[in-house]
Order: structure tokens, then C-alpha cells, then sequence
């Protein structure tokens, strides 16, 4: 037996199968045959098998794979790291790709080896839910391609992530732990998912975080969305909202103004629907309410300072602090002006100074006003400007129902429309005053509670009701009068001295379908009859008809007296002629 033979046999059957074939060595060359014959059998083209390496040249690596030849495998296969690493004796796995070739050496590959082994592992990977790691490469039509240890797979886009990836692109070079879903060697598919496993884990945390979940708890999450109306925070594999109005005890504009996505927050479960699997967070419930004891820091009439954090068209509203704010009122900013829109006396971010009026903890309402940090000027009005006084001011503004006119301490009285002429019926004040005119008036009454300052024009002077209009104007007079207005129940009239009367539609002698416009005209000149004169209205009631019936009476008259005379002279003659004829 050849010592060739030997170790052959040594290798596949022991040292104790070599001294068998010692004893009989007829018998051993047949039985060593047999057993070479099955050793060739068992190394069989297009396998993975386990060779030695018995040495490495700088063509290739030489690997003994119990073969009668060994076998080559290719320098170019190996990367250079684990070529450094390969020496003589280490066990390797190649691929046999031919038994021999032209020159009696097996053909190896150990690159062939490798990719067979990673499929097996993908293999089981997938029939045993095991995972693999996976660095993503290129972005194609609707996914990613990953390299699995060589072997390309696909990661579908709805497979990335637990929601949508818009910018898949971010994910090349990145290496990821994946799930195997479908494998087909044979076509050369694989089928990932990332999806499969952030699902294992966030039900697994989802279990858990539900199974400590309870109302009133306070627990950590992380921002995972935000939205106009509040913050989604991820608990642990279940997200919770945390409304806009539980985020702070202050004024919260958007939730953004106190959290970004991504940060770290404790919050307290308000509500727990177990059913839904829907909570309900708080933030402000972490920390005590302002309002427990506003009461007591701002007591009414104290004095306090704030920030204006907000405009409306009935006032401003003052962060008193944080979580407190307090209302003032447009009617409380100023003793003097009228204030139609806060905004023309304070402005946003503006720091004032106010007095709290009143305030409503159960409602968490105070009210504050900024006039009363000033001395209130009506305080003194009643005895600065009696009842009866004459002041002096100008004319501010004009409205349909009278003028007000303004006093030094900025205070404004009104001149009613009724209260500037005793003899006039005003339409509108600006007939008689103009803005900006300088004026005296006498003040007729003062309202410290309302504020309001009463002033007449007309009391500067004898009313001309009480003695002369009486005894210059009476029923029964004819006058000539100037037409000053027309309106649809008649015309107004001007009379000596400037008193108005009226000319009633039904006093003017005009046919049924005539309208006054066409019969008179403003500055027209008409002579009419007095009807009316009163007194306590201060009115006089003028007749063109009774004018005219009187003229055509007096003509009457006058024609029959004419007539009579006529007759009486008549017969005096035909007397006379008949005592001639005698």
C-alpha cells in the first residue's frame, strides 16, 4: 500500500482502518479501491465542500478537498483582507465547479461558496422569521435595492417605514436590520421589509405602555407630530394628543410656540378610552393652577403691571403672568376720549399699568381699567361747571344729533340739535356750527356717573317764545314769509326776526295731483294767514289758503258794495224824472 494510499484512507477511515488494511494487504488494495471509488462518488460537480489549505501562491490558493487532485481557487476571488488572513491548514468551503480540467486540478470557487451559503441563510432566514442585516445602495421604481452580505434585495416603499418616506433617497448608505418576506433563488429574488419589524416592536411596546396606562399617570413621550391644534405624542407604540388647551395655563398661539418634533415631554393621562385606544394628555396639569389663588395676588383696587398679548374691538387683553391674564375694557382706558378700538391707545407687546376692577376665579376672569391710574376729571366737572355756567370750548365732532364741543380738562359736552336755536328747526347741527369753530355755551346739566356734560346755545339768550313771538305773531295776521325748506308734508317758512313757521301741505292752494315742488321754490316769497300759534311747542301755522279766501271775501265785498251804490243812485234819477213828468 502506497503511503499515498495511506493517507487517503487515514483521512476518510482513522488511523484504526489503516492497521485493518495492514493485516491483509490483498484485501486492503481491493477494499482501498472501493473506498476511493466512494470517496470520489461523495465530491460531486456544482456542491459546497470543505477543503484544506495546503498552500497559497500568488495565482491562487491550493485547497485539498479529499479529492485524488486539488483544486485552485483563484486569487481574484478573494478580497485582499481575507487574503491576508488565509494560511496553510485553515479549513475553507468552495464550490466544485468541474472535477478536473485540462490539466487533472478541480475546478474551486470559493466566491460561489460564499453566495450559496449567504442564499441558505436568507433561506432560513425567511422559514424561520430570523432577520438580516442590509446596507440600501440605489433607489429604483417603487422601492429601495439592499446588498445582503452580496446578494441583492428589494425593500418596497411601503415597507421602509411605519408611515411614508417622502425623501427615500436619504436612505442610501444606510444600513438597516430587515425582515426576509419572499425568497426565490432560483429567479434570483429577494423581498425585505424594515416595516415588519418597527411593527413587532412597536406592538411589543404598545403592550406594555397599555398594560401601565391609567388616568392620572405621568409618563414620558416623545413629539411625534404637530398640528394647529395640538401635539401627537408617541408613548410607546401608541401616540396620545395633547390638545393645544392643556399645554399651558397661559396663552398658547400654536403649538409650536412650546414644542418641536422630536422632543422629549412629560405629560399626564387626562383620559383613557381603552376601547378606541385613544388618550387624552395634559402638560399644564404637571404644574399648579395659577388661578387657585388669584384672589389673593390680585385683590380689587391693587395696582399691577402686564404684557398686552391680545386685541380685540371690545379691549385688550394683559398677561398678568403666566397662565393669568386680565380684560380691559375700551370704556376703561380713558376718562376723556371715547375709545373706539384699542389699538388707538396701546399696542401688542406694549408693558401698562392698570387697577383691577374685579375679578371672577371660578371664571378665571379679571378686570382691569387703565383710566383709574389717572385722577378722574368728572370728580371735579360738577364744580368746576355748574348748572347754569357759561364755558367757552370748540366744536370736536358734528353728528345728526348735535355737536360736541370741547372743554380744557379734554372733556367733551354736547350741544343738542334741540338746544341751538329757539326759533329754528334744524335738519342738521352744521347748519348753524361748523367743526372747529370756537363757541360759548351754557351748561344745562352734568352727569358724573354716565359722564356726560350737557350744553346749550339758545340759553344764551331771552327765549323769544315767552313774550315776543306771542305779541308779534298772532292768529288771524297776515305776513309775507320766505320759503326756506320743502319736504313732503309741506314747507317751512321764514318770518321777520327769523322765526320759522310751517305752511302745511293741506293750507296750500294747489290742485290734487300738483306737487309742491312745482308750485314753490326755495327763496320763493309767499304771503299766508297765521292759524296756529303755540306757545309750548313753539310752533306757528301758516295758510296760503285761508290767505287767499280772505282776498277773494274782501273782493266780494267790495264788488257788491260797489253794486249797491250803483242801484241806489238808479233810483234816484228815475224819482226825479217822474216828478219832471208831473
Amino acid at each position: 500500500m502506497s503511503n499515498e494510499e495511506k493517507e487517503l484512507a487515514t483521512k476518510y477511515y482513522g488511523p484504526d482502518e489503516e492497521d485493518m488494511m495492514d493485516g491483509d494487504e490483498d484485501e486492503g488494495q481491493d477494499e482501498m479501491a472501493r473506498l476511493y471509488d466512494e470517496s470520489f462518488k461523495s465530491v460531486e460537480e456544482g456542491t459546497v465542500v470543505i477543503g484544506r489549505v495546503i498552500q497559497v501562491r500568488q495565482d491562487g490558493i491550493v485547497v485539498d478537498v479529499g479529492y485524488k487532485s486539488e483544486g485552485i481557487i483563484p486569487i481574484d476571488e478573494i478580497q485582499e483582507d481575507v487574503l491576508k488572513t488565509i494560511k496553510v491548514g485553515d479549513d475553507i468551503e468552495v464550490y466544485l465547479e468541474e472535477r478536473e480540467d485540462s490539466d487533472g486540478n478541480l475546478v474551486l470557487s470559493k466566491e460561489k461558496a460564499d453566495k450559496i451559503k449567504i442564499w441558505e441563510q436568507i433561506e432560513e432566514a425567511c422559514n424561520n422569521e430570523m432577520t438580516v442585516m442590509g446596507k440600501v445602495i440605489a433607489r429604483i421604481k417603487g422601492g429601495m435595492t439592499v446588498d445582503v452580505n452580496g446578494v441583492k434585495g428589494f425593500l418596497p416603499g411601503s415597507q421602509v417605514d411605519l408611515r411614508p418616506v417622502r425623501n427615500l433617497d436619504s436612505l442610501i448608505g444606510q444600513t438597516f436590520e430587515l425582515r426576509v418576506l419572499k425568497v426565490n433563488q432560483r429567479r434570483g429574488n429577494i423581498v425585505l421589509s424594515r416595516r415588519a419589524l418597527l411593527e413587532e416592536v412597536r406592538d411589543k411596546k404598545k403592550a406594555e405602555t397599555l398594560s401601565s396606562l391609567a388616568e392620572g399617570s405621568v409618563i414620558e413621550g416623545i413629539v411625534k407630530n404637530i398640528t394647529e391644534y395640538g401635539a401627537f405624542i408617541d408613548l410607546g407604540g401608541i401616540d396620545g394628543l395633547l390638545h393645544i388647551t392643556d399645554m399651558s395655563w397661559g396663552r398658547v398661539s400654536h403649538p409650536s410656540e412650546m414644542f418641536m418634533v422630536g422632543d422629549k415631554v412629560k405629560v399626564m393621562v387626562l383620559r383613557y378610552d381603552k376601547e378606541n385606544e385613544k388618550v387624552s394628555l395634559g402638560h399644564k396639569q404637571l404644574f399648579s393652577d395659577p388661578w387657585a389663588a388669584a384672589d389673593e395676588r390680585y385683590p380689587v383696587g391693587a395696582r399691577v403691571r402686564g404684557k398686552v398679548v391680545s386685541l380685540t374691538d371690545y379691549g385688550a387683553f394683559v398677561e398678568l403672568e403666566q397662565g393669568i391674564e386680565g380684560l380691559v375694557h375700551v370704556s376703561e382706558m380713558s376718562w376723556t376720549q371715547k375709545v373706539r378700538h384699542p389699538s388707538k391707545v396701546v399696542a401688542m407687546g406694549d408693558i401698562i399699568d392698570a387697577v383691577v376692577l374685579s375679578i371672577d376665579k371660578n371664571n378665571k376672569r379679571i378686570s382691569l381699567g387703565m383710566k383709574q391710574i389717572e385722577p378722574n376729571p368728572w370728580d371735579v366737572i360738577a364744580e368746576k361747571y355748574p348748572i347754569g355756567s357759561r364755558i367757552e370750548g370748540r366744536v370736536r365732532n358734528l353728528t345728526d344729533f348735535g355737536a360736541f364741543v370741547g372743554l380744557d380738562e379734554g372733556i367733551d359736552g354736547l350741544i343738542h340739535i334741540s338746544d341751538i336755536s329757539w326759533t329754528k328747526h334744524l335738519k342738521h347741527p352744521s347748519e348753524v356750527l361748523k367743526k372747529g369753530q370756537k363757541v360759548d355755551a351754557v351748561v344745562l346739566s352734568v352727569d358724573k356717573d354716565k359722564e356726560r356734560l350737557s350744553l346749550g346755545l339758545k340759553q344764551l339768550g331771552d327765549d323769544p317764545w315767552d313774550r315776543e313771538i306771542p305779541g308779534k305773531y298772532r292768529v288771524g295776521d297776515n305776513v309775507t314769509c320766505k320759503v326756506i325748506k320743502i319736504t313732503d308734508f309741506g314747507v317751512f317758512v321764514e318770518l321777520e326776526g327769523g322765526v320759522e313757521g310751517l305752511i302745511h301741505i293741506s293750507e296750500i292752494d294747489k290742485d290734487q295731483q300738483a306737487r309742491v315742488e312745482d308750485l314753490l321754490k326755495l327763496d320763493d316769497e309767499v304771503a299766508a294767514k297765521i292759524i296756529k300759534v303755540d306757545t309750548g311747542d313753539r310752533k306757528i301755522g301758516l295758510s296760503i289758503k285761508a290767505f287767499k279766501k280772505e282776498g277773494e271775501k274782501a273782493s266780494q265785498d267790495a264788488y257788491k258794495g260797489t253794486q249797491e251804490k250803483f242801484d241806489s243812485s238808479l233810483g234816484a234819477r228815475m224819482k226825479d224824472a217822474e216828478k219832471e213828468g208831473e
